[in-house]
């Protein structure tokens, strides 16, 4: 059976959090969705709690997978995180990072801090 979009974005995911995991994050939760939106993994950074939208463009004619995380994409992601705080007793020093992946091969992973502000 061919990989869909689904399966390689799952397989994506669980190299995402591989990646993290060898650089010392913690990885919390993986795709918590909500009405607002959906976090692909939600990780610990020593005490700050990491929002993490990982992002898989196997093509480039539209853009990286970079450029595939556009303003609206940012609010989604603002809103969820803002919606899975709420539930946390208190509120701890927090960033959104992205994975990046332009082919299913953890030598092609690109991770960038702090792209929401």
């Amino acid at each position: 059976m061919a990989p869909t979009r689904q399966t390689d974005g799952a397989r994506a995911e669980a190299m995402a959090a591989e990646f993290l995991a060898a650089r010392g994050l913690v990885v919390v939760e993986r795709n918590w969705r909500r009405r607002c939106g959906e976090l692909d993994l939600i990780a610990r950074d020593g005490e700050t709690l990491v929002f993490v939208e990982v992002r898989l463009r196997t093509r480039a004619e539209f853009g990286g997978a970079a450029a595939s995380i556009t303003a609206a994409k940012r609010a989604r992601l603002a809103a969820a995180a803002g919606q899975y705080l709420a539930g946390l007793d208190r509120t701890p020093a927090c960033r959104f990072d992205a994975v990046l992946l332009d082919a299913l091969d953890p030598a092609h992973i690109e991770w960038l801090r702090n792209v929401v502000d």
